[in-house]
């Protein structure tokens, strides 16, 4: 029997392309707590393993840059079916890592395979759906991440001192689900918008999704505003997200006087709530108030800091950070750039543009977590006050720019002829004659 058209049903496509996020998180959060045990195993030295983790981070981003350019040029399907392959080949290396170059080779590909995941899938997903649920169809990728982070955690709390089967089983998590999304996937058929684009340029039909596939369009008028504003946006404020991830209980413990045991507490309560946050982001996001949900969620996230710098860092100034953190996030963070992102570019470049934007953040999070100690020893406060000022400054541009495109979608208009096409056109028989 024949797959059905994306649109016939937007939430399976929805469930299936947005697992990327879930393998995601699975994967960072898996890789890095099976690198505790391999280092034990293997007998890794402190470089080994900042390499391997290294590795992963810089190849998620390369894979993002790669494959939101392939997807545009080949097909959803194509790459979206083959990153899944990619990543059990990878699992299937890390389980069976005999050494450290292997690890740093199942490292590779799990990040290249993931990264080069996300702007295809998240295409998908907006190309599957109507102006009506496009961005609770994005959203739910947010929910998938989080509940990545949950499951990965869960099997570690169990597996986590059983040694080198307990980091196979981690990778063995990741593995199971690439192959139950690949399965998943081979039943959705190639974007009806992707398709439609493809054979419109291939008839020279002028239409704008036909004609702006080249990467330089992005850096030309009308894409190029919306193109360096999110990718500003995401950049700078991934910079604090991810130190908040990545280095949370270091901060709090080392700096707050807080114990191992108290920071976790404290991070328990914030998954419900960020859960919560996604949901009600799903509810809102489609509709008028979207952009002033947006605009309270970016106040509330540059709270979250500067009650660290006014008040100083302990175990009760951080847990508040984190609260406002989490509830701001679900508003004004990765959530509501995807959504930009899909309606601000047309089909052929659409996932390119949301490549460079995912590429760009986990590239400049990974510079700044090799400095962050360092900057950390400087002194707590200044800290905090650097990631406020990233916070600020990515949010003020995002809110400069799209207040003036809140009802802006280029879904709406790509069909139309490009009048630079049409512009061609009519000067050129002048220009030979």
């Amino acid at each position: 029997m024949p797959a059905r058209p994306l649109h016939a049903r937007p939430w399976w496509v929805a469930t299936v392309a947005g697992m990327a996020s879930y393998i995601d998180s699975a994967a960072i959060t898996g890789f890095s707590t099976s690198l505790v045990i391999l280092r034990a195993e293997l007998g890794l030295d402190e470089w080994q393993v900042g390499v391997a983790a290294a590795s992963l981070t810089l190849s998620i981003a390369v894979g993002a840059l790669v494959g939101g350019r392939l997807g545009d040029r080949f097909g959803r399907r194509p790459v979206f079916t083959a990153t899944m392959i990619l990543i059990l080949a990878a699992v299937l290396a890390l389980i069976l890592a005999p050494s450290f170059g292997v690890v740093v080779a199942g490292a590779i590909l799990l990040g290249l395979g993931t990264g080069a995941d996300l702007p295809v899938s998240l295409a998908t997903i907006a190309e599957a759906a109507t102006d009506a649920n496009r961005g609770r169809l994005l959203g739910l990728s947010n929910l998938l991440w989080i509940i990545g982070i949950v499951a990965n955690t869960l099997i570690a709390s169990v597996v986590g001192d059983w040694g080198h089967r307990g980091a196979q089983i981690l990778f063995g998590h990741i593995g199971v689900v690439a192959l139950l999304v690949l399965l998943g996937r081979l039943t959705i058929p190639e974007s009806a918008s992707w398709t439609t684009a493809r054979d419109e340029r291939r008839s020279g039909v002028p239409t704008i999704r036909a004609d702006r596939t080249r990467i330089v369009d992005l850096l030309r008028t009308p894409y190029v505003v919306p193109f360096l504003a999110l990718v500003a946006f995401y950049a700078l404020t991934n910079l604090v997200a991810n130190t908040s991830g990545q280095f949370g209980t270091y901060i709090v413990v080392t700096y707050g006087g807080a114990t191992v045991g108290q920071a976790a507490l404290i991070a328990l309560p914030m998954i419900p709530i960020a859960v919560f946050g996604y949901l009600w982001f799903m509810k809102i996001v489609d509709g008028p108030r979207r952009f002033l949900y947006f605009q309270i969620g970016a106040v509330v996230m540059i709270l979250s800091k500067l009650v660290v710098v006014f008040a100083g860092l302990n175990i009760v100034t951080y847990a508040i950070s984190a609260l406002l953190a989490a509830v701001g996030g679900a508003f004004a963070f990765e959530g509501i750039m995807k959504v930009w992102t899909q309606e601000s570019f047309p089909t052929l470049l659409r996932s390119t543009a949301q490549g460079a934007i995912i590429s760009i953040g986990r590239f400049s999070a990974a510079v700044l977590a090799a400095v962050t100690p360092l900057l950390l020893e400087s002194g707590v406060t200044a800290f905090y006050v650097l990631l406020t000022a990233f916070n600020a400054a990515g949010l003020g541009i995002a809110w400069a720019v799209f207040r003036r495109r809140r009802n802006v979608s280029v879904l709406d208009v790509e069909s139309r002829t490009d009048p630079e096409a049409t512009s061609s056109a009519t000067v050129a028989p002048g220009a030979s004659s």
